[in-house]
């Protein structure tokens, strides 16, 4: 059985690590290679990586974000390059439809959402297998063209650091205080978020719970968010998120595993998209 899991394992780290080696290679990144474990039992892995450096993207005349990206830059907000061949993606699994960077994390990974089962992904790798690392997704409650008030995706907190382990680098005060951003590529546009929050939260279900649309629901949530006085509460006061304001969600577990509680990381869309586009 832990044989069966180890091959599951190193099977779908391999096809990750392909796939993210085939979205950076106009970047001029490798993907490191996993080193060999010991072991492999539940969540017990060893492996730890560095988040690798990116290119900036070169605007073309007559690319359709060009001028989202070049409003985004003159604004100092610099969008990194990912060579997408979505019918490739769609190849490796069709229910990929976002592509998730987060800078100063490992998180580089391809957002996949099951059509009937919600829960698939959190046992499930991207060729169907089960077990560990699972995959990085969303629930039906969100739609994927990221128009909802609020997304929240789901990704498992590991010990190897891969997946969203490494979200808990914003545990640091430090380096949560300077700009970082969530950078989520579709095929037809790049949603930039700043991150303004990494805290930890109660384990409900953040979509079933909430009525978003509701203004008072929405506007009470966000300022549980800032009085938030959690063993972890990192949250940017200088940042102003109101009800008018579309956020993101990166969900995964504590760094103690606590069943009761989530460590979240949210941010803020700062370029909405127009309506039509």
């Amino acid at each position: 059985m832990v044989f069966r899991q180890y091959i599951n394992y190193r099977t779908a780290y391999d096809r990750l690590n392909s796939l993210q080696s085939d979205v950076n290679s106009n970047t001029g990144k490798t993907v490191e290679e996993h080193p060999e474990e010991e072991k492999i039992e539940g969540e017990d892995l060893e492996r730890t990586e560095e988040s690798p450096e990116t290119d900036i993207i070169n605007i073309e005349e007559g690319d359709k974000d060009s001028d989202i990206i070049n409003e985004l830059e003159q604004s100092g907000i610099e969008v990194p390059d990912k060579d997408l061949d979505w019918d490739s993606i769609h190849e490796e699994n069709g229910d990929i439809y976002a592509w998730i960077y987060v800078p100063d994390t490992t998180v580089d990974y391809p957002v996949l959402q099951h059509p009937t089962d919600n829960s698939y992904y959190l046992n499930h790798n991207m060729d169907g297998t089960t077990g560990y690392p699972g995959c990085i997704y969303t629930e039906d409650f969100n739609s994927k063209d990221f128009s909802d008030i609020h997304t929240v995706i789901y990704g498992h907190n590991l010990k190897d650091k891969t997946m969203f382990s490494s979200l808990h680098n914003f545990e640091d005060e430090a380096l949560f205080n300077k700009d970082h951003y969530i950078f989520i590529y579709t095929e037809d546009y790049v949603f930039v978020y700043q991150i303004f929050a990494a805290y930890e939260f109660d384990s409900l279900h953040l979509l079933d719970n909430y009525d978003y649309t509701n203004e008072y629901v929405y506007e009470d949530y966000l300022r549980n968010i800032y009085q938030t006085t959690d063993r972890i509460a990192n949250v940017r006061a200088d940042i102003h998120v109101t009800t008018a304001d579309k956020i993101v969600t990166l969900s995964t577990c504590t760094a103690d595993h606590d069943s009761n509680r989530r460590f979240l990381v949210t941010g803020v869309l700062v370029n909405p998209r127009e309506q039509g586009m």
